[in-house]
């Protein structure tokens, strides 16, 4: 009897839906468990439990086993990684093997036969058996197993006609294992989450980190990764349409890679990359951009309502300077990409200069900064005024040449976005009379300041609440009624850490006519603060990050991390 039909007689599914199904899985090619995972009708415990019930086999939590090394070195990795596999116990002359799949009944003779004992089966979530492999063997592990083998001449690569192959043959061969290593590991990156993949050559290892949510984790690779430092960077290089011979300058390029995820549309993903010479081979780094961030909107930043509802009438005033600010990594881009999503349209012309262009965004003129050819921020801002636009986005005022010409552009009427590297909104201010524009133009043309930082979300799915001590807590710090607060648990789908994703901290800064004679009369960024605070025209980063804590969104710990307090 079928996975479906058990499923339908459960009463887990009703007879169209399988019907559905069924001629789903002969349109694909897929079982028809599968399609129902797929299509959201079951769930993949429901399957699995049918599946034990149908071939009696035990369903095991991959997730609560600790397997001794010594078990895992009994089958090799290659055979683990091909028919999704792992070896978790051995007793008595057998050893006891977790798979998804026990539809494969060839897999089970070969895994006697490499084994040399009698195999039990149990069954495992498919997604937690890969999640398994890659922390247990490593990411690419079978592909640099199989590069090892022919770099160390342990085997004759045999054509089909019984000969030995060329050395030609040999090479294309271990290009094609260099493709999938550097594949493995920009699939495993997007799949956890990274906005940055760095691959770092020392003497004696290569480490690849991948930077998620904020901070760098150390990725899980085989030692012999090191071996192959050289053929991994030079397949980037390629794959960037880098010079490959060139290893003593820094150079940069782009890749566009799409992935596909089982049961979802293909995801494309711009990935910039950076390399750099180091004391032990060239560095690089990847800065994933996916490119369905652009489509962000105001309500997917997590603004507090207040400060979204002023933002949003600010960036829709017909003229003025309008700055987002923060430090490097803080989400300033996203938050100006999702500003433009909202006021472009067939009525408006907005252009943007930017250094780099990160995401194209559909209805946005877009120009990148090329110094090389004399096409800076100042410049080019310069240019694009001929062009009669609406609205313009410099991507970050550097100097004042770039800061007077911003504030000419919004003094003939249009609305001008750019970024600043402050610590406070009102520091944005007096950073522009730093750069030695005059108090009465700032005064005159800026309107708004909106300061952000980026702080790790709870994990959704894995959290408690709790009491927290005192002592703990911040003297400034007012626990809600219930005088409980909520912290992540650690757990694989968080990767131990307790959280998962980003929430932003936000605070505006309205320039009110108090704050534009403030400008004129050169009052200090604090004084500023503390008056919009008085004043209730400013609602603080801090302010914003208790809030969050106290909603359960985010840790007291974080809040102070990213606002360095």
């Amino acid at each position: 009897m079928g996975i479906g039909t058990l499923l339908l007689e459960r009463g887990t599914i009703g007879r169209e839906q399988l019907e559905q199904a069924l001629a789903e899985a002969r349109r694909t090619g897929e079982r028809v468990e599968r399609v129902l995972v797929r299509q959201g009708l079951v769930s993949r415990e429901e399957v699995l439990a049918v599946m034990g019930e149908q071939f009696s086999l035990p369903v095991v939590d991959l997730a609560e086993l600790d397997v001794d090394p010594e078990v895992l070195r009994q089958l090799p990795s290659q055979l683990v990684y091909r028919q999704n596999v792992v070896p978790i116990a051995r007793s008595n002359g057998s050893l006891t093997v977790a798979t998804s799949d026990p539809f494969e009944l060839a897999a089970l003779d070969e895994l006697r036969l490499v084994a040399g004992r009698h195999i039990e089966l149990v069954l495992a979530d498919e997604d937690e058996l890969r999640q398994f492999i890659r922390a247990h063997y490593g990411v690419g592990g079978d592909t640099l197993d199989a590069m090892s083998a022919g770099l160390d001449g342990k085997r004759v690569e045999v054509g089909e006609d019984g000969q030995a192959a060329s050395e030609e043959e040999i090479e294309q061969a271990q290009e094609a294992t260099v493709i999938k290593l550097v594949n493995d590991l920009l699939i495993e990156g997007i799949s956890e989450r990274a906005t940055d993949i760095h691959i770092e050559p020392y003497e004696k290892e290569l480490v690849v980190r991948y930077r998620i949510d904020g901070v760098l984790q150390r990725a899980n690779v085989p030692p012999t990764i090191h071996r192959f430092g050289p053929a991994i960077i030079s397949r980037l290089k390629i794959m960037s349409s880098l010079n490959i011979a060139e290893k003593r300058k820094p150079q940069d390029g782009r890749i566009t890679f799409v992935h596909k995820r089982p049961g979802r549309r293909p995801e494309e993903y711009d990935l910039r990359v950076s390399v750099i010479p180091m004391l032990f081979g060239e560095g690089v780094v990847l800065r994933v951009l996916n490119k369905s961030a652009v489509l962000m909107t105001l309500d997917d930043l997590g603004m507090p309502s207040a400060v979204e509802e002023r933002w949003r009438r600010m960036i829709s005033r017909p003229h003025g300077i309008v700055l987002v600010t923060g430090p490097t990594g803080s989400g300033k881009s996203t938050t100006l990409y999702a500003s433009l999503n909202q006021i472009v349209s067939d009525e408006i012309k907005v252009i943007t200069v930017e250094d780099p262009v990160e995401y194209h965004v559909p209805g946005v003129n877009q120009i990148q900064v090329n110094t090389r050819v004399g096409l800076s921020f100042a410049a080019g801002l310069r240019s694009i005024l001929r062009h009669d636009p609406d609205a313009v986005m410099i991507g970050e005022i550097r100097d004042k040449e770039t800061a007077e010409t911003a504030v000419q552009a919004s003094l003939t009427g249009h609305i001008v976005f750019s970024t600043l590297h402050t610590n406070d909104s009102a520091g944005a201010v007096t950073r522009l009379l730093d750069m030695g524009v005059e108090p009465f133009l700032v005064a005159s043309s800026v309107e708004g300041v909106l300061a952000q930082r980026l702080v790790r979300r709870i994990c959704p799915t894995d959290f408690e609440d709790y009491r927290p001590d005192p002592a703990d807590l911040p003297p400034d710090f007012e626990l809600p009624e219930s005088g409980l607060l909520r912290r992540g648990v650690p757990s694989r789908n968080n990767r131990n850490t307790g959280y998962r994703g980003r929430i932003g901290l936000y605070e505006l800064l309205t320039v009110t006519p108090t704050i534009r004679e403030q400008v004129m009369a050169r009052i200090n960024a604090p004084t500023i603060a503390r008056d919009a605070i008085a004043s209730g025209d400013l609602l603080t980063l801090k302010m914003d990050g208790y809030e969050k804590v106290r909603r359960g969104a985010t840790t007291i710990a974080e809040v102070m991390r990213a606002l360095a307090v």
